[in-house]
């Protein structure tokens, strides 16, 4: 091999190494570029018997500088980032919605509650009367609004999950593509091909989560967090969005691939579409069905409250607010022909949590829709005995197939459809509907106090009653009895109760009696004023107040513990990208180096090349003399 081609495959040599390093600076900052290394190999020798003689250098290869185990934890650590900021982003939007004090609950809600109180004080005054309809309605539009901003967000997440399910398909269908073109040898496939296919790999990833498993001979497979395929050699999956069986307006993944449609969950999803399932199954939907529990709990006990008062025409109250009864949405796939009606049957046992019913073989069985867990029930569900699950009555109508299955929504409807009943404010029933008197023949210090009225559906409740005494320890009503009495016990009968202090004298009489209409006792609407602090949640250990405050903790917390969650994996993402960027990332300072290293190479070998030519032209001229 003669000099000038020992020099002229140098220069080739290295002017190839510096168009490989210009290409490394070029793309510092493109995303997913990995660092290109030229490795350099002796060219064979050549045998002149005396001995061997060396022929110079080659381009034995180029590399990328990718290391597999940093390229895999970025993968993994990319997915859950992706899951953690999609979670924490739009549970920090619920939050600032019950937080903010135009937006939030507690607002409406004191002052609704705070205008009773105001009617307390003034029981007959219209201004009161009308400023405590205004502030019910003003709650129940408050109850509707976060109601529609809940839908809202639902319905955001259904778009978010067509529009991901279509990127997802055509990232999936591109690295499929890409394994194509790679063949059966990675090694010599394009540097940059690659690269495009590493990044098309933690796109997709971003938003499903998973894993990338390298083939023999180059190709890439992808699979979801659950274990999914989306990517196997040449085969891409397809994602799709199809409707809830029981809630048609909600859409789910579902993964098509292999001549079967898979339905994808939170529990076989990461990334961004896993974090958007999450929300809706763990923050949304539950911070849903507790501001319904709360918008029925409240509607109820104020109607019951309400209930047992008597307004300015005389008569007693009625429902004050009106509030959806319990939905019920049959399975698409039943085949019998039954229907299910719910009320609410018992407020304090409410969860508000969705329930799922079955026909088994053995009879109907209810279980948590989200848990599975199966839940205690009794009652035939016919119309005198319904069934009885979590504070729900359910009656069965027609005839179910066996597998037949049912979703109840205890009370998904009720904060949208939440109204005030009445618009006449002389409606409101301020007043308690009896009042007791002393007889002023009474000789004994006996005083009644703390009438009310215990069930405003007796029939018996506005009919007069005589309490008499026949001596200090005993007394009659309308003759019946006698009856024991001690001081301060509340005595009951005809749907009232009262408190008798003091020790009565034998033919000491109380009468009860109606209430004259047009009155101005404030009885009821003290007691109406109050309800704001009974405790009527959770098997009667909260109150209303406190579910209030709970619902807004509760959805301040999620938001909170998904932002330290998502911190916290920015830094594991940080970390796991310097550990990629170590091996792969380019650095600027070490390809000048380079450069300055390969230029001075580059031109040695030009001198080389120089020198070839000074020796052959010294050849030529010695033949010419």
């Amino acid at each position: 091999m003669s000099v000038l081609s020992t020099g002229t495959g140098a220069l080739l040599a290295f002017q190839r190494a510096l168009s490989t390093v210009s290409h490394n600076v070029a793309n510092v900052n493109t995303e997913g570029y990995t660092r290109q290394r030229v490795d350099f190999a002796t060219r064979t020798p050549i045998d002149y018997g005396y001995g061997y003689v060396g022929s110079g250098t080659k381009v034995a290869d180029i590399r990328r500088m990718a290391d597999e185990l940093a390229t895999s934890r970025l993968l993994d650590s990319g997915g859950e980032l992706a899951r953690l900021q999609q979670l924490s982003a739009l549970t920090s939007r619920l939050d600032a919605l019950f937080s903010d004090s135009a937006t939030n609950l507690a607002g409406a809600w004191s002052n609704f509650f705070d205008s009773v109180s105001a009617l307390s004080s003034n029981a007959a005054a219209t201004a009161e009367r009308q400023n405590v309809l205004a502030e019910a309605n003003a709650l129940a539009t408050r109850f509707r609004q976060l109601d529609g901003h809940i839908a809202s967000l639902d319905s955001e997440i259904n778009n978010s999950l067509l529009a991901g399910a279509s990127e997802i398909s055509r990232l999936a269908a591109e690295i499929a593509r890409i394994n194509g073109e790679v063949g059966s040898d990675a090694s010599k496939a394009a540097p940059d091909l690659l690269d495009r296919r590493d990044q098309l790999v933690a796109e997709l990833v971003g938003y499903t989560g998973g894993t990338a498993v390298m083939q023999d001979g180059g190709a890439i497979n992808v699979f979801t967090a659950g274990g999914q395929p989306l990517v196997v050699g040449v085969q891409a999956s397809k994602l799709t969005t199809v409707a809830d069986p029981y809630r048609p307006e909600r859409l789910q993944l579902a993964l098509d691939g292999g001549g079967s449609r898979t339905v994808l969950d939170q529990r076989v999803l990461g990334g961004r579409m896993g974090g958007l399932l999450e929300f809706r199954n763990t923050v949304l939907d539950p911070a849903a069905a507790e501001l319904g529990r709360i918008a029925v709990a409240m509607a109820t006990t104020f109607n019951q409250g309400h209930a047992a008062g008597m307004d300015l025409y005389g008569n007693l109250g009625g429902a004050f607010f009106d509030v959806p009864a319990p939905q019920v949405n049959a399975h698409a796939g039943n085949g019998g022909g039954a229907t299910l009606q719910a009320q609410v049957a018992d407020v304090s046992a409410l969860d508000g949590q969705n329930l799922v019913l079955r026909l088994g073989d053995t009879g109907w069985i209810a279980m948590r829709a989200d848990t599975g867990e199966a839940l205690p029930m009794t009652g035939s569900g016919t119309a005198a005995d319904p069934f009885v699950v979590a504070g729900i009555s359910l009656q069965v109508s027609g005839t179910a197939a066996i597998g037949d299955r049912f979703l109840v929504q205890p009370t998904a409807r009720a904060p949208g459809g939440l109204s005030v009943a009445i618009s006449d404010p002389s409606r409101i029933a301020a007043a308690t509907p009896v009042r007791g008197n002393a007889a002023l023949s009474n000789v004994g210090s006996g005083a009644l106090s703390g009438l009310r009225v215990e069930d405003a559906s007796d029939p018996a409740l506005l009919q007069d009653a005589v309490i008499e005494f026949l001596d200090a320890g005993q007394y009659t009503i309308d003759g019946a009895g006698p009856f024991a009495f001690t001081p301060g016990q509340r005595i009951s009968a005809n749907g009232w109760s009262v408190v008798l202090d003091g020790i009565p004298a034998a033919g000491d009489q109380f009468t009860i009696s109606r209430a004259a209409p047009g009155s101005g006792d404030n009885g009821n609407a003290t007691r109406l004023a109050n309800l704001d602090d009974a405790r009527v949640v959770s098997g009667g250990t909260i109150s209303l107040n406190g579910a209030v405050g709970g619902l807004t903790t509760m959805v301040g917390s999620a938001a909170r513990q998904a932002e330290y969650a998502a911190d916290a994996q920015q830094v594991i993402h940080d970390d796991a990208r310097a550990a990629r960027d170590a091996v792969a990332g380019v650095n600027l300072d070490e390809e000048a180096a380079n450069m300055l290293r390969l230029q001075q190479a580059y031109q040695a070998a030009a001198q080389i090349i120089s020198t070839a030519d000074n020796l052959f032209q010294s050849i030529l001229s010695a033949v010419r003399r």
